[in-house]
């Protein structure tokens, strides 16, 4: 199969395979992780969750503040600043690296900015596309039992009937919230009780409703999502989208949003150019401790290491490319670490009695530096560059069944999650690992077998080869369910996707 033919029948198993298996489940995988039903988001979006009522909650107006207005907010100024900044940086280094494709807004050009403009807008909004339960991350944020999620899409406002345009513009905003406000009398178990009692559809009108518990004084950050640049297919180069990712932490004594440090972002150039932080970077990741962190997924990478934004390209494929944020960082002349270094770090951690779970070798640690990386993530099993797209409401017959909401990626960690959710409702510790992005843990369920979320169609897998000796350790138990095969996807990794045998 040539390149193209490949990455096209790549991204329709990442697009579709999502729906049956989804289909097949008498419960839907996000119960008391997520609301994704379109009639109660609408509702909500109406209510105190709109995005300008939770910027600004003394509003008590019922028309919709559009973006030109949000943006002019004291507290988004930063926001609107840093985004400028990046669109300038990511123009002057195509102009450096690409002086022969031409960069700009419109069909004109080989690379097609968004159009910032419509991001200042005042025909446009964010509306309000999901809300995610993200209190598995309670490891990260204990006093405030992990966070809570509400995704908005950029949307136009307005638009004549006659208008072709689609509504909904490739950009989410993701307000995170603390799960537990300051000084709020309410345990993580409660709260997670609350979570996994609300009804199927939404939350609304329910008694010990969890969203009662969340409003403009839990507000911890905001994150942002942004197509910021589209390459159609050409003589000279294959499509390619880049996603620009961004985070800004709420200083509540100054009132703003200042740009921050993405979590676990590794900034990739300023380590191989920094001697002396490289290896200040290799003592600290391969210290025992540290490591199992790593393996298990709850590594929080201090801030020295890290990045303030990051280009996410898209598609990747599956062989090492200098797309990867990691690229570079494990062998080769100014590598970060050899793979001495990890066997090494390996070894000595199993010594130590640590049981790892997922990183078992160099081409697991290097796969697990991709995919700790917020960039690495958005790469792995997304729609594009976005884990939740969302639900779009606002359509004329709105449906999260014909229209899927999110990525294999975030289904195929629902489990996880929930289990998590109920050991911190029943007060037993909770596991907070959780495997590669693109093949989850099964947690003692057999919920996820044979679905694309795990080993059916389309899912991530791993070529075996005779005598097993020659497999991977990491990814020797990346199989296929029966009548599957594992299809190598790239020209180097065995890391590929089970189709059907006689394919």
């Amino acid at each position: 199969m040539s390149r193209v033919p490949r990455l096209l029948a790549i991204l329709f198993a990442l697009l579709c395979a999502a729906l049956p298996a989804r289909a097949a489940q008498d419960v839907a995988p996000e119960r008391g992780t997520a609301i994704t039903d379109p009639a109660t988001l609408r509702e909500l979006d109406g209510g105190k969750f709109r995005l300008d009522r939770m910027l600004l909650p003394e509003r008590s107006a019922d028309i919709p503040l559009a973006n030109s207005a949000v943006f002019a907010v004291p507290s988004m100024i930063p926001i609107r600043q840093a985004i400028d900044g990046e669109f300038d940086r990511y123009i002057a280094r195509h102009s450096a690296s690409l002086p022969k494709e031409t960069i700009g807004v419109g069909e004109g050009f080989d690379f097609q900015l968004f159009d910032r403009t419509l991001l200042y807008s005042a025909e446009t909004r964010f509306v309000l596309a999901g809300i995610v339960n993200r209190m598995d991350r309670t490891y990260a944020a204990e006093a405030s039992c992990g966070e809570i999620r509400l995704i908005y899409r950029l949307t136009r406002m307005n638009r004549s009937a006659d208008d072709a345009s689609p509504p909904r513009l490739p950009m989410t905003l993701n307000l995170v919230l603390k799960a537990k406000g300051e000084g709020a009398a309410i345990t993580c178990s409660e709260i997670a009780g609350r979570w996994l009692a609300a009804p199927l559809g939404g939350t609304l009108a329910a008694k010990d409703d969890p969203l009662d518990l969340i409003g403009h004084e839990n507000i911890d950050r905001i994150e942002t999502n942004l197509q910021i640049a589209h390459a159609p297919k050409s003589a000279v180069r294959d499509f390619r989208t880049d996603y620009l990712l961004k985070v800004f932490r709420y200083d509540r004594v100054a009132r703003v949003f200042a740009e921050a440090p993405m979590e676990n972002q590794i900034d990739r150039a300023r380590l191989l150019a920094d001697d002396g932080l490289k290896r200040e970077f290799r003592a600290w990741l391969l210290d025992p401790a540290n490591l199992v962190a790593f393996d298990r997924g709850t590594v929080l990478i201090p801030e020295k290491f890290l990045a303030n934004g990051a280009i996410a390209p898209t598609p990747v494929g599956f062989d090492p490319s200098d797309l990867e944020p990691e690229f570079g960082l494990v062998q080769g002349e100014d590598a970060a670490f050899s793979e001495a270094d990890v066997v090494a770090a390996l070894r000595k951690a199993v010594e130590s009695g640590m049981k790892l779970q997922n990183i078992r070798s160099p081409a697991g640690f290097e796969r697990r530096l991709n995919d700790v990386t917020c960039s690495g993530c958005h790469q792995t099993r997304g729609i594009g560059g976005f884990h939740f797209a969302g639900v779009d409401w606002m359509a004329d017959k709105p449906s999260n069944s014909t229209v899927v909401p999110a990525s294999p990626h975030f289904f195929g960690d629902q489990i996880r999650r929930r289990d998590i959710l109920v050991s911190l409702r029943d007060g037993r510790p909770p596991d907070y690992s959780r495997g590669f992005a693109s093949r989850p843990q099964l947690r003692g369920s057999t919920e996820l077998a044979g679905t694309n979320y795990y080993d059916g169609w389309g899912a991530h897998c791993y070529v075996q080869s005779k005598p097993a000796a020659n497999n991977d350790a990491s990814f020797r138990d990346w199989t296929c369910a029966e009548g599957l095969t594992c299809q190598a996807a790239g020209k180097i990794s065995r890391i590929g996707m089970c189709f059907v045998k006689s394919r």
